[in-house]
């Protein structure tokens, strides 16, 4: 069988022999959509110059690099979200992104802001997950004035400056915990609500949805005031103890925050029955939190869907980055999943 000819790999691209040689050639500026589908093409038919063209269509391709602000690594659920990153930047085929993680571990916003500045100067466009302050803010109007755009990431920012926010619908996510406690509670009962901080835009709003709708649907249970874990398990620990020792009548447990593993010891040091009669509700999911569910701990977990998200920020910052500059805020949001002890 005689190898393919440019001929051939012009009509199965539907593109003129022309066309092919400049690209092979790599003399003249053809358009990168029409490239890549001459490069589809030549993988089809086993093209033997499938190597020129893919170096062509490499040396054409929009390059960027992106960097993205987590918190801390020690947290399994951020390692998995920097992974989900990593593999959505490496999966694009009309660009080609260079990410840098980077990871804060101790979560003041002076420590933050530093880092997000000195991030936005080694990258096109940043992303950020963290509280909202005006100190961060600050270096978000800072990184716009140079030109670097910063999109926020699963919670928001006030800052008018943010590019755009990618996550999900916190007030539907709010009442949807509501939901699932007051179909699963009987009768009077205690709520306690766990808040990583005070400034956690997107468990701020999810805690006011929660308790609009118990008022409206549920005005049976009693919901406490929230409680800041600091994103520290131990801590949580100790609450969830204190909570239990205090009050027979806790009903269901609300871990919007980090800390989940904390809360998790807690109810296992409880007995059985009474741990029975506790639903917990928490957000996203990682390892501990799975092992949660498999144990049946966990009632349900409300859950950013990784990949796709990941794919919807890494979007977003191209598009952010080559419309120079938009004059409003996108907000681009994902429906959330609801995992339970049976569909994990």
């Amino acid at each position: 069988m005689n190898r393919p000819t440019i001929a051939d790999l012009a009509t199965e691209a539907g593109v003129s022999v022309s066309t092919v040689n400049r690209i092979l050639a790599g003399s003249a500026s053809v358009r990168g959509a029409t490239m890549q589908r001459v490069q589809a093409a030549a993988e089809r038919i086993g093209f033997y110059g499938l190597g020129a063209i893919e170096d062509r269509v490499k040396q054409s391709a929009p390059h960027f690099r992106f960097g993205f602000l987590l918190q801390q690594s020690s947290r399994e659920l951020y390692q998995l979200f920097a992974r989900k990153i990593i593999e959505a930047c490496r999966a694009r085929s009309e660009e080609i992104i260079d990410p840098l993680i980077d990871f804060v571990e101790i979560l003041t916003p002076e420590n933050i802001a530093a880092r997000l500045k000195a991030l936005g100067q080694e990258c096109d466009a940043v992303a950020v997950i963290a509280a909202d302050h005006p100190v961060i803010g600050n270096a978000i109007r800072d990184l716009r004035e140079a030109g670097t755009p910063v999109v926020t990431y699963i919670t928001d920012q006030s800052a008018p400056e943010r590019a755009a926010f990618v996550g999900m619908n916190n007030w539907k996510m709010g009442r949807t915990a509501a939901y699932l406690v007051s179909c699963m509670t009987h009768g009077p009962g205690r709520v306690a609500v766990f808040l990583g901080n005070y400034r956690y835009l997107c468990q701020d709003v999810a805690d006011a949805s929660f308790r609009a709708y118990v008022r409206e649907h549920a005005p049976h249970l009693m919901v406490e005031e929230s409680r800041p874990t600091q994103e520290d398990s131990r801590r949580a620990y100790e609450m969830v103890k204190d909570l239990i020792a205090r009050h027979d009548d806790l009903a269901a447990i609300l871990i919007f925050g980090g800390g989940i593993s904390g809360v998790l010891r807690a109810l296992r040091e409880i007995p059985e029955e009474r741990r029975r009669g506790i639903r917990l509700i928490c957000r996203d999911i990682g390892p501990e939190t799975r092992k949660g569910l498999s144990e049946g701990l966990i009632t349900a977990a409300l859950c950013h869907p990784l990949e796709a998200t990941s794919e919807l920020l890494v979007q977003t910052m191209i598009d952010v980055k080559q419309d120079n500059g938009p004059t409003t805020t996108l907000q681009r949001t994902l429906p959330f999943e609801i995992v339970t002890p049976e569909s994990i």
